[in-house]
């Protein structure tokens, strides 16, 4: 079966830096995104203010203008776009394969105790899911 990735517009690089600032706080203005990104990046405040009216528009945020300062939201959960880009990832990369991308993930990356206990009830529970 092929995994098929969902029509949700996919945010770009700076669209999700925006969206994991927004992800942690729940609800920022402009200037709030901005001071937080400021350290990491060298972009202005009427930039990300123009990353925002885009995301409005594409749909990755909503926007509270009932106050004089807009805040902002995440209009997409974290949990979602993580899923979208990691199915557009096994699609591209791995041709298909959910099995071969967590192979080389596993293979490349030391993950800790708990991370492979984690992994291990996963797969006890796909593995009595599947029986």
């Amino acid at each position: 079966m092929k995994l098929q990735p969902d029509t949700d517009p996919k945010p770009t690089g700076a669209e999700l830096e925006i969206l994991h600032v927004l992800w942690l706080h729940d609800g920022c203005t402009v200037r709030e995104v901005h001071d937080v990104l400021r350290p990491s990046v060298s972009t202005g405040y009427t930039t990300t203010l123009k990353f925002l009216q885009l995301m409005h528009a594409k749909g990755l945020v909503e926007r509270d203008d009932t106050q004089r300062a807009h805040v902002y939201r995440a209009a997409v959960s974290k949990e979602r776009t993580q899923k979208r880009f990691l199915l557009d990832l096994v699609q591209r990369v791995f041709e298909g394969s959910s099995s071969q991308l967590v192979l080389h993930a596993l293979g490349s990356q030391h993950a800790s105790r708990q991370e492979l206990r984690e992994i291990r009830s996963l797969l006890n529970k796909l593995d009595k899911d599947a029986s």
